[in-house]
């Protein structure tokens, strides 16, 4: 059985089958995800709750352990972690490598909701989770920072205005503002002037609370319509919280500025971000896992024009960090290592043959193999990447040997006096299954790291399944293309004299 004569007797359709191989890979290279590294999802999870004022040991005792004894009835959890600083526990969560990270993130929230009567009632916001996934840095970095405005104003401009805006935008996953300063008033009380009016902290919380409150106080029915009343008796500003009286016992009347200093502050004051030693409020723009870095970059510089022109002019938006460029200089220093690569490979091959047409034909099944793999990768929903270019270079030396083989075993008939026709059937029947065979125990080499376990094991199955790619797409170019092109322009040395 020949499993190439098909291709030899009929070249205008082998033509157009590996043309067509190669306008597929050209198309994938088009819209396959460019990034840095793999996008893999392993099973993380993180849980961050936040109790403001409470020590460690408070966070430890009354946050970290009922939530960890609620996360402990999850099946395939295999390690739990927290961490407790000054109100804020964070909780890590490491699944088996088997277990759905969805599924999972499913468990963690019932069992949010399970320890949600166990919390202290003065925790305001519920604890929260997020999927965590190392390869997941921010793609960029924008630090808004101004010479007139205060922190508070540019955490509202980047809270309502930049991050909601560019969540919207393909590709974007989320944005994280770092040093958020929201404006607060910060009260300090003084025992001393509490405790000469006759006052416990008790009495000045009731007191603050319940002059600023938002709420419904009653509603008005009415024979054709019904009326809710509200009250906004919110505070807005220091000044307005100063005057707020706090008791009136025996007619003296007592001011919150009579026993506490009050100012105007943050929420946080022991978190910050700075912009070469300016302080600024940094938003942090994920990526989805299968968003291309360079596009999603490149869109939201795009978007950065619009935001300028509904800000002050004294607000600077500063890019740091940006992925893209990484990137771009690896592509392109991947692919001059791969040009390279390529000519050493025919200059090799060109040495031991000694003929053009012979050195020629091996070098067209190199960008076919090659770019035939691209379009493999960009089907199976991959990424194109320093791993996978990594590949890609060492396919160049694969991918070349089984047209090598081909074609000498055709040029072993030509030199002893066949017609180029006949040698290439007869060549191609004698090593067809010969290249079927070096192809498996090519790819076989390559299996251990498929089922390698681990975030190396992932990491690294993006290259093992570029290799393969590439040396399947060789054989199919030296089964097809490769005794096609040898039986219509190889020449025998009679012919040639």
């Amino acid at each position: 059985m020949n499993l190439s004569e098909l291709f030899i007797r009929r070249p205008v359709m082998t033509v157009l089958l590996n043309l067509s191989i190669v306008v597929a890979g050209i198309l994938a290279y088009r819209y396959i995800p460019i990034a840095a590294l793999p996008s893999y999802n392993t099973p993380v999870i993180s849980v961050n709750a936040n109790l403001p004022g409470a020590s460690p040991e408070t966070m430890a005792t009354s946050v970290a352990l009922p939530l960890e004894k609620q996360f402990a009835t999850i099946p395939g959890l295999s390690v739990i972690s927290s961490s407790n600083t000054l109100g804020n526990t964070s909780l890590t969560l490491e699944f088996d490598q088997n277990r759905n990270i969805d599924a999972a993130s499913v468990d963690v929230q019932a069992a949010l909701l399970r320890a949600q009567r166990s919390l202290p009632i003065d925790m305001t916001s519920p604890p929260s989770y997020r999927k965590v996934n190392p390869a997941d840095a921010p793609v960029l970095f924008i630090a808004l920072t101004s010479p007139s405005l205060s922190l508070a104003e540019l955490t509202n401009f980047a809270e309502h205005l930049i991050s909601p805006s560019l969540s919207t935008l393909e590709g974007v996953a989320q944005v994280n503002i770092f040093g958020i300063k929201r404006y607060a008033v910060r009260i300090r009380v003084m025992p001393d002037a509490l405790a000469a009016r006759n006052l416990t902290l008790d009495d000045l919380s009731t007191a603050i609370r319940t002059s600023n409150a938002n709420t419904p106080v009653g509603t008005l029915d009415g024979d054709k319509q019904t009326l809710t009343l509200t009250a906004n008796k919110q505070l807005q500003s220091a000044q307005e919280f100063a005057n707020l009286v706090v008791s009136n016992k025996g007619g003296q009347v007592v001011r919150l500025r009579d026993v506490a200093n009050v100012e105007d502050s943050y929420e946080q004051v022991k978190t910050s971000a700075n912009f070469n030693g300016e302080s600024s409020i940094t938003l942090a723009i994920q990526r989805q896992s299968d968003a291309n870095t360079v596009k999603v970059v490149d869109s939201i510089k795009a978007a950065l024009p619009g935001f300028k022109a509904q800000l002050p002019a004294s607000v600077n938006m500063n890019l740091v960090n940006d992925r893209s460029v990484s990137i771009r200089d690896a592509l392109h220093d991947v692919n001059l290592t791969l040009l390279f690569t390529i000519f050493l490979v025919v200059l090799v091959i060109f040495l031991f043959l000694r003929r053009m047409v012979a050195t020629l034909i091996p070098t067209l099944s190199l960008p076919v193999s090659l770019v035939g793999a691209i379009s493999l990768l960009w089907g199976f929903g991959y990424t194109l990447d320093n791993i996978s270019l990594l590949g890609l270079t060492l396919a160049v030396g694969l991918v070349v040997d089984d047209a090598i083989v081909m074609l000498e075993n055709i040029m072993r008939h030509v030199e002893n006096g066949e017609e180029p026709f006949k040698a290439a059937l007869q060549g191609s029947r004698e090593v067809g299954f010969t290249i079927i065979s070096i192809s498996t125990s090519l790819i076989a080499v390559f299996i251990p790291i498929f089922f390698m376990p681990g975030v190396i094991g992932q990491l690294f199955h993006e290259f093992a399944v570029i290799v393969s790619l590439a040396i399947v797409a060789s054989a199919f170019v030296s089964l097809t293309l490769v005794p096609m092109l040898a039986s219509r322009f190889l020449k025998n040395e009679h012919e040639m004299a």
